[in-house]
């Protein structure tokens, strides 16, 4: 898969498309989708990665990073998830069968499969014991609990009861038998509620065990990840936070009830290692994989050199977020004039070029229902956003628009927070650039990626005293626009803490038409619908979309990596060593 994609991509830049590369692709695809090894993998050995970034939650309540799903998935074992070349059509895991939505569209039931046992690192009752579907319910029940504090559970379960509960028993949520979870919706939410049994909020976590440590603020079953129960392959041996996670076999694991194949005996994760380095280093290194975004010189070292160590996968946007209930930014046209007078070509070229992504127009991105109804590739037609170099004279008249006679800020003093790794660090410095010519004042603070989340851009209390996040990034939670947006944009989804909606948007009838489209089943309606709610959110300068990324990740010549398509990395439950 990652050869092929490569040479396509290289060839649209003057490279060479290899002979027969696609016949092999197809082949090895239809061995993924099977979870049966590809050519060249084996079980056994060590799996390492190398991350600069650290996880946001070990949890499966409170996780809500692209990064930490990439292990997380091998640890639990939610009701449905995606294999790794099909990002679009969810299959059973927990779940025995596809869930059924009534016809009213406000009750979704899920049969539970039988044989599904919990593991645990040290001996504990619950070591061995088979999952019910109870444990799912006090999973989804304990995310309402302020000590595990999910961030999306109202998003995408609406149940009955849901307002005011704190992690106790919620009615909406009923269990009529050990293998029946029924969820009682108070709108007719069933079909995007449906989608949204992918996500880890749905991996089960038994109540007699777990009830313990969810007691504690904050819970301890995310503190000390060892001592949860874990359903999927993997459990976690050890954990060093910011600096390594050990991961080893789960006894109790059945490959009769799974399609993963599990091929690592032991999976070992260093946090903080230096994006350059690493890239080196997994370049002629051995069982190693690579999971941040590589700078530039990375991508280009593997692309030239070794391009079957390399692969590009579509994933989702990357936005400058601006504070819109603070100013200058609660002024629209101040908005307009940071998005008109952004380089976001420098942005992508610092990223390695087109070649790692194309520079956004919009929020929607490419293969997402909507995207050609919100305009394309071509985009709205936004004045502001045409050209991608930026356009001061542009930037200024808006200036002037917003009430600064010279077009300038004489010195208005900004709090920008970014990541401190390459090459997001870069593309932070270009946007504090970029304001600098329009006469503000930037204060810059370049923190490590999984700091910036969970200390500044996702916490409510940070946020409202920043201006802008100024490289935040959208993965879909499963590929429907409603997951697009509603999280980011809605402003009936801010939160207290892993709020993800960073600008703090909070436009009432962009609101009501977000609620409305979210009932929508009708396929061409939806798309149609929400392509009108992502033409609105340019219009009103949401925030500065500025990236679709090909995210881009690395392994070592003796690794038979494979992409997780739906999380754009690779999926160590897949990836095997030579």
């Amino acid at each position: 898969m990652s050869a092929t994609l490569l040479a396509v991509v290289l060839a649209g830049c003057g490279g060479s498309k290899e002979a027969g590369s696609t016949t092999s692709s197809n082949a090895n695809t239809a061995r993924y989708a099977s979870g049966l090894p590809v050519s060249g993998q084996k079980k056994g050995g060590t799996l390492k990665i190398l991350s600069n970034s650290d996880f946001d939650h070990l949890d499966p309540g409170a996780a809500y990073y692209q990064l930490t799903y990439v292990i997380l998935y091998s640890l639990h074992r939610p009701l449905y998830f995606f294999r790794p070349q099909d990002p679009l059509h969810p299959i059973p895991d927990l779940a025995a069968g596809p869930p059924r939505v009534s016809t009213d569209n406000k009750t979704v039931t899920v049969k539970i499969k039988h044989g599904i046992r919990y593991g645990t690192v040290k001996p504990t009752p619950i070591d061995g014991k088979e999952v019910t579907s109870a444990d799912v319910k006090y999973a989804i029940e304990r995310g309402q609990n302020p000590h595990v504090a999910n961030g999306y559970t109202g998003v995408y379960f609406p149940l009955v009861g849901l307002s005011g509960a704190k992690g106790g028993p919620i009615a909406g949520i009923q269990t009529p038998d050990r293998s029946t979870l029924v969820l009682h919706l108070s709108k007719p939410f069933g079909a995007t509620t449906a989608k949204a049994l992918s996500m880890p909020i749905t991996m089960p976590v038994p109540k007699s065990y777990a009830a313990q440590f969810d007691a504690k603020n904050p819970t301890t079953y995310d503190a000390d990840p060892t001592v949860q129960a874990f359903t999927g392959p993997y459990m976690i041996a050890a954990h060093r936070p910011g600096k390594s996670l050990t991961v080893i076999r789960n006894p109790h694991w059945d490959p009769k009830t799974d399609t993963r194949p599990a091929y690592p005996d032991r999976i070992e994760w260093t946090i903080g290692n230096d994006v350059n380095v690493a890239g080196r280093q997994i370049f002629d290194g051995r069982g190693m994989i690579g999971t941040d975004i590589s700078p530039a010189p990375i991508v280009k070292l593997f692309a030239t050199k070794k391009p079957k160590q390399i692969a590009f996968s579509p994933l989702g946007y990357r936005i400058v977020s601006l504070n819109t209930q603070k100013k200058p930014f609660s002024n629209i046209d101040v908005r307009k004039a940071a998005a008109a007078i952004l380089d976001r070509t420098a942005m992508q070229r610092v990223r390695g070029g087109a070649i790692v992504g194309d520079v956004a127009t919009h929020f929607l991105t490419p293969g997402i229902p909507g995207f050609t109804q919100a305009g394309g590739f071509r985009g709205t037609g936004a004045d502001y956003l045409r050209n991608p170099g930026g356009d001061l004279k542009l930037a200024e008249s808006y200036m002037k628009k917003a009430g600064y006679p010279s077009g300038r800020a004489d010195g208005q003093k900004l709090v920008l927070v970014g990541d401190s790794a390459s090459p997001d660090k870069e593309d932070a410095l270009i946007v504090a650039n970029s304001l600098d010519k329009l006469g503000f004042k930037v204060q810059t603070n370049l923190v490590e990626l999984g700091a910036m989340y969970t200390k500044y851009c996702d916490v409510k209390s940070q946020q409202e005293k920043i201006d802008l996040c100024a490289n935040v990034g959208w993965l879909p939670d499963f590929p429907d626009p409603y997951a697009m947006l509603n999280a980011t944009f809605n402003g009936e989804s801010i939160v207290p803490v892993n709020n993800t909606n960073w600008s703090l948007f909070d436009n009432k009838t962009i609101n009501a038409q977000m609620d409305k489209a979210a009932l929508i089943a009708d396929p061409a309606k939806r798309a149609q619908a929400w392509g009108k709610i992502d033409r609105d959110l340019v219009t009103q300068a949401a925030a500065i979309p500025w990236f679709w990324d090909k995210y881009p990740v690395v392994s070592a010549p003796n690794v038979q990596p494979v992409v997780d398509k739906w999380n754009a990395m690779w999926d160590p439950s897949y990836t095997s060593l030579k």
